[in-house]
C-alpha cells in the first residue's frame, strides 16, 4: 500500500521502518529538512520537505492516491487538520495521535465530526498498560487479546521455580493448569517452544491464559497475585494523571511527586483524592521520607529516560514495590532489558503497535483480518489475533494437521465466549479469534502460519 507519515520524530521513523519491513510504499513529510535526509538515507522511504497541511505539500507527497495517511506530528491540532484535509483531497484512511488529555472524552465525536478513520492517545494507552500490571504485579508485561478475556503474560523464572526443568508438554499435568507458554527468551535468544522444550531457571517466559487461570498459575508458583493497595509515582505529567485517575477509581493510595509548581497545583485540583508533594522526585531523602521502603508499586515517570531508570533502581534497592518504568528512547531496549527495572513501558510502542494494527487490517485477505497486534521481546516477535471471517485452509482442521511454520504458534482460540487453548484435536471454526505469536514479520493472516 502507498503510505504517508507526516512527522519524523521517534514514532515516525520508528513507523516508517516498521512499515518498510512490510513492503510498503512510503513517503515522509516533516518541516525540518535534516530529519528528512536523515530518514531517507537510512530507509527506502520518499521525502518532502513541508509542512503536512500544505496542499502543496500532501500533493508533492502523493496523496491523491495514498491508501493511508498517519500523522504523528508534535501537534495535536496539526495532526487532525492533515488528517482533515488528506480525507478531502485524497479520500484515503487517515490516522492521528492525539495526546492532549482535554480531548480524551472527545475521541469519538472528533473522529465522527472530522471523517478521520481512527486516533491514538499514547500516554493514555501507557496509563492503562501500567494499571494493568500492577493489578496483576506477578508479571512484567500483559498484553491483552478477545476484548480483554485473554492475556499475553510475560514473567521470569526465579531459580526455585516449581516449573524449572519441566518439558512443556508435561506442565499441564506437572501443575494441573490451562494455559500455553507461547515464547522464551534465554540469553539474547527468544525462542516458540514445542512440547519438548525444557523450561531452565532464569528464562523469560510469556503464557497465554484467561484472567482466571493465568491466577491460578502464579499462585501454584509461589508469585504475587494480589493487586498494588499504594503507589508512589515520580512525574506527574499527562501519563502521571491518567494512571491517578484509573488507580483512584480502584481504591489504590495515590502519591504523587511533581517538581514543577503549576503542574503540582492542577493535580491538586484535578487528582483531590490523591496526595500530592511538589518536589525533586530525584532527592532520595524526599523518595525516603514519602514512604518509597513501605508502598507496594513505584511508578517512574519523569520526562528523562535516565532519570526514571536510576529511580527504579534506587526503588529497587530500597523496597519490594511493583516498579514500573516510562522510557521514551527506542534505541537502547535491548541495554534496558539487561538492568532490572521492573516492567518497561515505551508509550512509543504503543502507538507504532496502534498504527501497525491498522495498516495490517487494512491489507487483509482471504477472509481473516488483524483485531489486535504487539510487537514484543524487544520487537523480535509478532503477537496476533485474527478474525476469521469465512471458511479457508485452516478452518475444519484438526491442528495436528495443519502445517504450521516451525517459528510460528497458534495459542488460543476464542469463540464467542468460550477461549479455548489449542490442542491438536481442536478445529478452527467461521467466527472464532485466533491468536497467533510468531518470530516471522508482516503476517497479514492466519493462513500465513502455514507452510506453502
Amino acid at each position: 500500500m502507498k503510505i504517508v507519515i507526516i512527522g519524523c520524530g521517534k514514532v515516525g521513523t520508528a513507523l516508517a521502518r516498521r512499515l518498510c519491513e512490510d513492503g510498503h510504499n512510503i513517503t515522509v513529510i516533516d518541516t525540518d529538512a535534516v530529519r528528512i535526509q536523515q530518514i531517507t538515507e537510512a530507509l527506502d522511504v520518499l521525502g518532502v520537505v513541508g509542512n503536512g497541511s500544505s496542499y502543496l505539500a500532501l500533493s508533492e507527497a502523493g496523496v491523491e492516491n495514498t491508501d493511508v495517511l498517519i500523522a504523528v506530528t508534535g501537534s495535536d491540532e496539526l495532526n487532525l487538520l492533515c488528517c482533515m484535509f488528506a480525507k478531502k483531497v485524497g479520500h484515503c484512511q487517515a490516522v492521528a495521535r492525539v495526546r492532549n488529555p482535554a480531548y480524551a472524552n472527545e475521541m469519538e465525536y472528533i473522529k465522527k465530526t472530522l471523517g478521520i478513520s481512527a486516533i491514538i492517545n499514547p500516554e493514555l494507552a501507557a496509563a492503562r498498560e501500567i494499571t494493568e500490571l500492577l493489578k496483576f504485579p506477578g508479571a512484567r508485561n500483559i498484553d491483552h487479546f478477545a476484548d480483554g478475556k485473554v492475556g499475553l503474560i510475560k514473567f521470569e523464572l526465579e531459580n526455585d521455580s516449581k516449573i524449572a526443568g519441566v518439558s512443556l508438554r508435561d506442565l499441564p499435568t506437572h501443575l494441573n493448569c490451562d494455559i500455553l507458554i507461547c515464547a522464551v527468551e534465554r540469553g539474547g535468544d527468544v525462542i516458540i517452544p514445542r512440547g519438548g522444550f525444557m523450561l531452565q531457571k532464569g528464562d523469560v517466559v510469556s503464557f497465554i491464559a484467561t484472567q482466571d487461570k493465568a491466577i491460578d498459575f502464579f499462585k501454584k508458583l509461589g508469585i504475587p497475585t494480589e493487586p498494588v493497595r499504594s503507589a508512589l509515582i515520580v512525574g506527574g505529567g499527562t501519563i502521571g494523571y491518567y494512571l491517578a485517575q484509573n488507580l483512584i477509581k480502584l481504591g489504590v493510595h495515590v502519591k504523587i511527586v511533581e517538581n514543577n509548581l503549576k503542574h503540582a497545583r492542577e493535580l491538586v485540583e484535578n487528582l483531590p483524592q490523591a496526595i500530592i508533594i511538589e518536589g525533586d522526585g530525584t532527592n532520595r531523602q524526599l523518595l525516603m521520607s514519602e514512604g518509597l521502603p513501605m508502598t507496594e508499586a513505584f511508578v517512574a515517570l519523569t520526562n528523562v529516560d535516565e532519570e526514571n531508570v536510576i529511580l527504579s533502581m534506587f526503588a529497587k534497592k530500597h523496597s519490594s514495590a511493583k516498579i514500573a518504568t516510562k522510557i521514551n528512547r527506542l534505541e537502547f531496549d535491548d541495554i534496558l532489558d539487561s538492568v532490572d527495572i521492573g516492567s518497561v513501558v515505551y508509550p512509543k510502542y504503543v502507538t507504532c503497535d496502534f498504527m501497525m494494527q491498522f495498516v495490517r487490517a487494512l491489507k487483509n485477505k482471504a477472509g481473516s483480518n488483524i483485531k489486535t497486534l504487539y510487537r514484543i521481546l524487544d520487537d523480535r516477535v509478532e503477537a496476533l489475533e485474527f478474525t476469521v471471517s469465512e471458511e479457508s485452509e485452516v478452518t475444519g482442521k484438526p491442528l495436528a494437521q495443519l502445517r504450521i511454520k516451525p517459528n510460528s504458534l497458534l495459542c488460543c482460540i476464542t469463540r464467542g465466549e468460550k477461549v479455548i487453548i489449542p490442542r491438536g484435536a481442536d478445529t478452527i471454526q467461521v467466527g472464532d479469534s485466533v491468536i497467533v505469536v510468531s518470530l516471522e514479520k508482516g503476517l497479514s493472516d492466519v493462513q500465513d502460519i502455514l507452510v506453502r
